[in-house]
C-alpha cells in the first residue's frame, strides 16, 4: 500500500538510521495500526512502513490479513481521516506493485521493450504514465491497456512508468524506475604521423557501462571499458596514405547492439610526407595552417584535446576539453537523478572530489563539469528539504575545486565559461535556502554555515576567525524568522573583480579584501547591516559590493549600486556597509531589472523634475482655464493636458511608493506591493490614454474640418475611454494573476510580474500599441500640412515650413508618448545604454508636458501674463507683423491650418498666427 501526502519531502526520510524517519514511521504505523484493526482476518501489529519516497512524500507500507478477498475501502477512508487529524494531509491511498513491469535487464538505445501490466482479477481501465503524466493511447499502448511498448527506446525515455486502476473499488498501482542507458558515444581519433619508423598506438573511448573491442584484429586482442588501445607499427616502406589508410574497427562487444549505427567507429592513421609542416609535435603530429585535429585524453580522463594550426612555424593551439571519467561518469548518473537520490550522489561526489583534488583543479573542463553537477543538484533541491549532511558535502565539494585560483583565473578571462563563478554561487544559495528549518552549523577550512531562527531582531558575529557581523533591526513582530548565513573566507578565489563598466574583464589592481557573506531568509527584512575586516589593511578605498547575478547581460559581476562603506569608530580596519535600495524607471517596461547608480540617479532626478513640473502644469492651468477655453476644440484639449499631467503626477508618485517598499536584498511584501502596482498599472495606463485621445482630437480636427461634434459627448467619450479602460484592464490583471501569485515581481520592485505570468504585458501591449496609433496620427497629420501647403512654396518659405514641421514633431512627442517606444529596446535587451535612454527620455516626460506645451505656448504665456498683472495690456499686445509677403504659399497655408483647426502656430519670423484655441506652439 502506499500513501500520498501533501506536504514537502524531507530528504531525512530517504535514510532509515535518521531520528527523522524513524519519528514518523512509529507515527504513521500507530495510525495505520488503529485504522485497519476491525479488517476482518487483520493480523494485529503486522501494520510496517517500508519506506519513504518523493513525491509529495509517498509512504509505503505493508499489513497483513488472514485473506486477500476483503474490502479495503472502509478501512482506507478511516486511514485518510486519521491522518488528516493528526495534521497530515492526504492525496490518495493505493496499493502499489513495485518493479512489477519489466524484467527484460538492461535496456539500450533504440532497442525494443514492452512493459507488461497485469493487475490483479477485477480491475477496470488501466491508465499509463511516465513520472506522474498521463501517457496518452497510441500504437505503443495495446487495445487493452496492458501493454505499453518503446519501439525504440532513448535515454530521454527514462523515468518512473506506472500503470494505475482500480481493484475492488481501491486504487492498484504498478510502477518501476525505467532507466534507458546514454548513447555510447564511441569516441575515436584519426593519427596523422611522419613517414618513418614509428609505432602508433591507437586509442577508442566510450562510457564505462559499455564494453569495446577491436573487430577482426588478431593484433589487437584487447578488450575492456573506458578506452582501449591497439599498436601498429609503421616503417618507410608501408606508410599509410590518405587515399590508403591503416583502419581498425573499435566496436561494441555486446552482439544484440551490432547491427545499430552508433556501435563501431573506424579509426585511420595515415602519414604526412611533407618535410616542412607548418605546425608539428608529437601529440597532433605535422599539419598545416587552418587544419583541425583531435587527440585522446590521458588515462584517467574522458573527452578530447583539439589542436588548431593557427600560424605557420608556431605551435598547435589547444583547447583541453579531457574530463576526469568518474566525474564524467557521475554526469551521466545526474541526468537521470531523482530528488530523493541527493544525499548518496552529493557524498559520492564529495569523496570523488577529495580523492581526487589535484587532478581535478589542474583542470578546467573537469571544474566546469563540477559546477554543471553542484548546479543540477541545487536545481533538483527545491522540491524537497536538504538535511545537514548533505549540506556539508556539498560545500566540502565546493570547497575543492575553488582551491585553484589559476584554474578560476583561466575561467574567468574565456568568453565562453566566465560566467561559472556566478552560476556556481548562485547554486550555493539556491540549494542553502532549501535547509531543513532548524538551527544548524556546519564548518569546513574555508566556509562556515549557521542556520538558526529569531523572532524580531538579529545579531551575529560568523565566520571561522569571527570577523564578519550581521545585524537585522527587526521584522514584523511575532513572526517567526529563520536565517542562513553561510560566510566564505576564500571565495576571492573563484570570483572575479569585475562590473558593469569593465566590459566583463577583471580589474587589474582590484581585490577582494574582506569575507563574501550570503544571507538567505524566509522572511522579508527592512535592512541588513553587515561588518567586515580587511583582509589587507594597507589597501585604500574599500568599498561594499554585492553580487549582481544579472550584470554583465547575465555573466555577474561585483555591484555597489545604493552601497556605501563606513569605518567603525574606535575599530581600525573595520568597515560597516551600509545599501539602499532603487528602482530603475525601465523596470516599467522590462522584464530585467538593472541596479546600477547611473541609472537609479537618472530615475529619480527625472522623476523628481517631472513631478515639479507638473505641479506647475496644473497651476498654470487653474490660473488661465477660463481665458484659454472659450471653445469646444480649446475646452477639450485642455481638458487632455490636465488629465494627461494628472494622470502622469499620480503615477510617479505611486512609482516613488513602490520603491520604497521593497528594500535591497528583500522579497517584495506581497499586500502593499499590490497596492502600489494597481495603482501605479493604473495611472500609467491612463497617461497612455489619454494621450490617445489628444492625438485622436488632432486627427478629428485636421482631417474633419467642416464638422463637429459636442463637447457633452466628447466629454463623455474622453472619461470613458481615458479612466475606464485602464481600470477595466487593471482589474482583469489582478483577477487573472493574483490567485497563483504571479500579479507582481517577488523581488526588486513593487510591478507587474513578468517570468510567472507575463502580468507585464497588460502594461506593455496597451502602451506600446497606443504610441503605433499616435505615430501614426503624426505621420497623418504632418502629410496633410506637406500636401497643403509646403510642396509649393519657394525656397525660402520651404525652409521655413520644416522648422515648422520639426517644431510640430518636438512638441507632439512627449504629448503622444512617442519616446515610450523605447521601450522594446528594454524589453529585448539588458543593455546598460539602451535602459539609460529610456530612462531620461521618459521620466522627464513631465519636464517636457510643462515646457512644449505650456511655456512656448505664447497664448498661454500672453493669457498668463494678463492674469498675473505681470506686463501692461498694450506690452501683451505689442508685437512685430513684418515677415515678408503674405502671399507666399507656405505662409498661406499656415493660416488656413489656423482657421480650420483652431491652433496657434508662430514662426521666427515675427509672423504669429493665433487662436484663442492653442494646441501646438512652436
Amino acid at each position: 500500500m502506499s500513501l500520498t501526502i501533501d506536504q514537502t519531502f524531507d530528504l531525512e526520510l530517504t535514510d532509515p538510521n535518521t531520528a527523522k524517519f524513524k519519528e514518523l514511521k512509529s507515527i504513521f504505523e500507530k495510525i495505520i495500526e488503529d485504522s485497519y484493526k476491525d479488517v476482518t482476518g487483520y493480523k494485529k501489529n503486522s501494520a510496517t512502513v517500508t519506506r519513504f519516497r518523493s513525491g509529495s512524500v509517498i509512504a509505503d507500507f505493508t499489513i497483513e490479513t488472514a485473506s486477500d478477498q476483503i474490502d479495503l475501502a472502509p478501512a482506507n477512508n478511516k486511514l485518510i481521516t486519521n491522518l488528516n487529524n493528526n495534521g497530515y494531509k492526504v492525496n490518495s491511498i493505493a496499493r502499489s506493485v513495485e518493479n512489477g513491469l519489466y524484467s527484460g535487464g538492461t535496456i539500450y538505445p533504440e532497442t525494443y521493450m514492452i512493459m507488461n501490466c497485469q493487475p490483479e482479477q477485477g480491475f477496470n481501465q488501466i491508465v499509463w504514465t511516465k513520472d506522474g503524466t498521463v501517457i496518452g493511447k497510441n500504437d505503443v499502448i495495446d487495445d487493452a491497456q496492458h501493454t505499453l511498448t518503446l519501439k525504440s527506446a532513448k535515454p530521454t525515455d527514462s523515468g518512473t512508468y506506472a500503470c494505475s486502476t482500480t481493484v475492488n473499488s481501491v486504487p492498484y498501482i504498478i510502477w518501476q524506475k525505467i532507466t534507458v542507458q546514454p548513447y555510447p558515444n564511441i569516441q575515436k581519433y584519426d593519427y596523422v604521423v611522419p613517414c618513418d619508423s614509428r609505432t602508433v598506438t591507437v586509442q577508442c573511448c566510450a562510457e564505462s557501462s559499455y564494453t569495446l573491442e577491436w573487430k577482426e584484429s588478431a593484433d589487437c586482442p584487447e578488450t575492456g571499458t573506458g578506452c582501449i588501445s591497439c599498436k601498429y607499427a609503421i616503417n618507410t616502406n608501408n606508410c599509410p596514405t590518405t587515399n590508403n589508410p591503416v583502419e581498425f574497427k573499435c566496436q561494441l562487444s555486446l552482439k544484440q547492439l551490432s547491427n545499430f549505427s552508433y556501435s563501431s567507429k573506424t579509426v585511420q592513421i595515415t602519414t604526412s610526407t611533407d618535410k616542412n609542416p607548418d605546425c608539428n609535435d608529437s601529440t597532433f603530429g605535422p599539419g598545416n595552417v587552418n587544419d583541425v585535429r583531435y587527440a585522446p585524453c590521458p588515462e584517467g580522463m574522458a573527452g578530447n584535446k583539439i589542436g588548431t594550426c593557427k600560424t605557420r612555424g608556431g605551435p598547435w593551439s589547444v583547447v583541453d576539453n579531457c574530463v576526469l571519467r568518474i566525474i564524467q561518469d557521475l554526469k551521466l548518473q545526474a541526468e537521470h537523478l531523482d530528488p530523493f537520490e541527493i544525499p548518496q550522489f552529493v557524498a559520492n561526489l564529495s569523496t570523488v572530489a577529495a580523492s581526487n583534488a589535484p587532478n581535478i583543479t589542474n583542470s578546467t573542463a573537469t571544474v566546469l563539469t563540477i559546477v554543471d553537477l553542484l548546479k543540477t543538484i541545487a536545481s533538483l533541491s527545491q522540491t524537497v528539504a536538504l538535511n545537514q549532511t548533505t549540506m556539508e558535502e556539498f560545500l566540502k565539494t565546493l570547497e575543492t575545486i575553488g582551491s585553484n585560483d589559476t584554474t578560476w583565473d583561466t575561467l574567468n578571462s574565456n568568453d565562453a565559461t566566465k560566467n561559472a563563478s556566478s552560476e556556481l554561487l548562485k547554486s550555493v544559495e539556491s540549494i542553502g535556502g532549501r535547509l531543513l528549518n532548524r538551527s544548524l552549523e556546519i564548518n569546513t577550512p574555508s566556509i562556515q554555515l549557521k542556520k538558526n531562527n529569531f523572532s524580531n531582531s538579529f545579531n551575529g558575529t560568523f565566520g571561522q576567525n569571527l570577523t564578519t557581523q550581521i545585524e537585522i533591526p527587526g521584522v514584523a513582530k511575532n513572526e517567526f524568522t529563520f536565517i542562513t548565513i553561510i560566510v566564505f573566507e576564500a571565495l576571492d578565489n573563484i570570483l572575479p573583480v569585475r562590473n558593469a563598466t569593465s566590459n566583463g574583464s577583471s580589474i587589474a589592481g582590484v581585490v577582494v579584501n574582506g569575507n563574501v557573506a550570503a544571507v538567505i531568509l524566509n522572511n522579508t527584512v527592512q535592512n541588513i547591516s553587515l561588518n567586515f575586516d580587511l583582509n589587507q589593511t594597507s589597501l585604500g578605498n574599500p568599498q561594499c559590493v554585492f553580487w549582481n547575478f544579472s550584470l554583465l547581460d547575465g555573466i555577474g559581476g561585483w555591484d555597489s549600486t545604493g552601497c556605501k562603506v563606513q569605518p567603525i569608530v574606535n575599530q581600525t580596519g573595520k568597515f560597516k556597509c551600509e545599501c539602499d535600495h532603487a528602482t530603475p524607471f525601465s523596470i516599467l517596461m522590462s522584464p530585467f531589472f538593472l541596479d546600477n547608480p547611473a541609472l537609479a540617479y537618472i530615475t529619480y532626478i527625472g522623476v523628481g523634475i517631472s513631478m515639479g513640473s507638473l505641479i506647475l502644469c496644473l497651476i498654470i492651468e487653474g490660473i488661465i482655464w477660463k481665458t484659454m477655453t472659450r471653445n469646444d476644440t480649446s475646452y477639450m484639449r485642455h481638458v487632455s493636458i490636465v488629465n494627461i499631467a494628472l494622470s502622469l503626477l499620480i503615477a510617479n508618485i505611486c512609482f516613488i511608493i513602490g520603491a520604497a517598499i521593497v528594500k535591497e536584498g528583500g522579497k517584495t511584501p506581497v499586500g502593499p506591493c499590490s497596492t502600489a502596482t494597481f495603482f501605479i498599472h493604473f495611472f500609467y495606463l491612463a497617461l497612455f490614454f489619454w494621450m490617445l485621445l489628444s492625438a485622436l482630437l488632432l486627427l478629428y480636427r485636421t482631417v474633419m474640418v467642416f464638422s463637429g461634434m459636442s463637447k457633452c459627448k466628447m466629454m463623455a467619450i474622453a472619461f470613458t475611454v481615458g479612466y475606464g479602460a485602464p481600470l477595466l484592464i487593471a482589474v482583469i490583471t489582478v483577477a487573472v494573476t493574483a490567485g497563483g501569485g504571479g500579479y507582481i515581481q517577488e523581488e526588486n520592485a513593487c510591478w507587474l510580474n513578468w517570468f510567472k505570468t507575463k502580468a507585464l504585458l497588460a502594461f506593455v501591449i496597451p502602451a506600446l500599441t497606443i504610441v503605433a496609433v499616435n505615430l501614426l496620427v503624426l505621420v497623418v497629420v504632418l502629410y496633410k500640412m506637406l500636401r497643403r501647403g509646403v510642396g509649393a512654396a519657394t525656397q525660402p518659405d520651404e525652409k521655413h515650413a520644416l522648422v515648422v514641421i520639426a517644431r510640430c514633431v518636438a512638441i507632439l512627442t512627449p504629448f503622444f508618448g512617442l519616446t515610450w517606444g523605447f521601450g522594446i529596446g528594454t524589453m529585448v535587451s539588458s543593455a546598460l545604454g539602451v535602459h539609460i535612454v529610456f530612462a531620461i527620455l521618459n521620466s522627464l516626460q513631465g519636464f517636457f508636458i510643462l515646457v512644449f506645451g505650456t511655456l512656448l505656448d505664447s497664448k498661454i504665456r500672453e493669457a498668463l501674463a494678463g492674469k498675473l498683472s505681470l506686463v501692461t495690456r498694450s506690452s501683451n499686445r505689442t508685437r512685430s507683423t513684418s515677415a515678408g509677403p503674405s502671399s507666399s504659399s507656405g505662409l498661406a497655408f499656415l493660416q488656413r491650418f489656423r482657421r480650420r483647426n483652431g491652433y496657434n502656430i508662430s514662426d521666427n519670423s515675427g509672423f504669429t498666427a493665433s487662436a484663442s484655441d492653442t494646441f501646438i506652439s512652436t
